[in-house]
């Protein structure tokens, strides 16, 4: 027996779980990692791990998985991704249902005292000012924001009946390079990064200047961790995390492409406009910044990892994932790291004044964040 605290973490082996793992593993806790496919503990850790495979759709298997549990982190998302979560009988079981069981499960008193979920910054629909701030009214416009928005109600109704503490943190874009045995990031700058890499053009579905909240991976999992400390003065509200810094998203495509060349020594590849597809949201089409002064004044939380360095860091991984797999190098392009020449077009510069704090990463069927 151990009288450590029982961190379940839901959706371990995914993209940001596995980043929360890390994050947890210098803790004198016990993580229970809960995922479909078996989660990689880190090491060396402080942290004792019991690694757990299931698919919390399952009758029951919510309550097995937090059983004796202290604190919930919940990261399970439908793996068909946000796009095809209206009319989606498997989206919302994941997306709503996994949190409808943890309140069911507390409600019988043999739950989690503390659960912290991931929502969605982009849960406040077409926002009247920017940035969001987590006191604005929410006007969700797509199925997934929907039913995050209505497992955000059931936990604050729970956390207003005593029956737990909720907590959800409203994520914005997530990026950053996958840990080993971790879920990829399947978000908007590892796919354009995947991309160059492969030679073809970014392509945006408008004229760039929409904007975007960015934060890194390992700063989103810090974030969750800060929020198991300080849960009783986070209970029953959102908080939207992000640096306040949106990036136009031809700004970030053009340095993509320009931090993918430096690292293969070819050309930059084309960032183009082009007819968005059917199926496109209006999200797609509005800008997205997000104020976690908030959260910050309650935790001392704040992102930490630069754009730009982030940026590097995931182009370096994607493109040694990408050699370590085997494929093809595009004709004339060298297979390690080169430096800009003279004359050459380095990263489109962002703003330093935006990046000095830095920094919608999703997982996916019932798996993980």
């Amino acid at each position: 027996m151990t009288d450590r605290p029982l961190i379940a973490v839901l959706g371990a082996s995914g993209f940001v779980g596995s980043a929360v793992l890390t994050a947890l593993a210098d803790r004198p806790v016990t993580v229970r990692a809960v995922s479909r496919r078996s989660a990689v503990a880190p090491e060396p850790a402080a942290a004792d791990f019991e690694v757990v495979t299931a698919d919390l759709t399952e009758t029951g298997a919510v309550a097995a998985a937090v059983e004796g549990a202290d604190a919930v982190i919940n990261l399970v998302l439908n793996t068909a991704g946000w796009r095809s979560a209206d009319g989606d009988g498997t989206a919302a079981r994941v997306n709503l249902g996994v949190v409808h069981d943890l309140v069911e499960v507390a409600r019988a008193g043999t739950g989690p005292r503390v659960v912290v979920f991931a929502g969605s910054a982009s849960q406040v629909g077409r926002a009247q000012r920017m940035p969001v701030d987590g006191t604005e009214p929410d006007h969700p416009e797509t199925g997934y924001d929907r039913q995050k928005a209505a497992a955000e109600a059931l936990l604050d109704r729970a956390s207003a009946d005593g029956v737990l503490r909720g907590v959800t943190l409203r994520l914005p874009t997530v990026f950053g390079p996958a840990r080993p045995g971790g879920g990829d990031d399947r978000g908007v700058v590892s796919t354009m990064i995947r991309r160059a890499l492969a030679g073809e053009p970014l392509t945006m579905w408008h004229d760039g200047t929409v904007q975007r909240e960015l934060l890194y991976v390992d700063d989103a999992a810090s974030a969750f961790v800060a929020a198991l400390d300080h849960a009783d003065a986070l209970v029953c509200r959102h908080w939207p995390l992000g640096s306040r810094r949106g990036e136009p998203v031809g700004d970030l495509f053009r340095t993509i492409a320009a931090l993918v060349a430096e690292e293969t020594g070819r050309p930059p590849v084309p960032v183009v406009s082009v007819a968005p597809p059917a199926s496109a949201r209006q999200t797609d089409f509005h800008s997205l910044v997000v104020d976690a002064s908030a959260f910050t004044a309650v935790t001392g939380w704040r992102a930490r990892v630069d754009l730009l360095h982030g940026l590097r860091r995931t182009v370096r991984s994607l493109s040694e994932t990408r050699l370590d797999l085997g494929a093809g190098l595009v004709p004339g392009e060298h297979p390690g790291r080169v430096g800009l020449g003279e004359g050459d077009r380095g990263p489109v510069p962002i703003r330093q004044d935006r990046l000095d704090v830095g920094g919608n990463g999703q997982a996916e069927r019932v798996v993980e964040r």
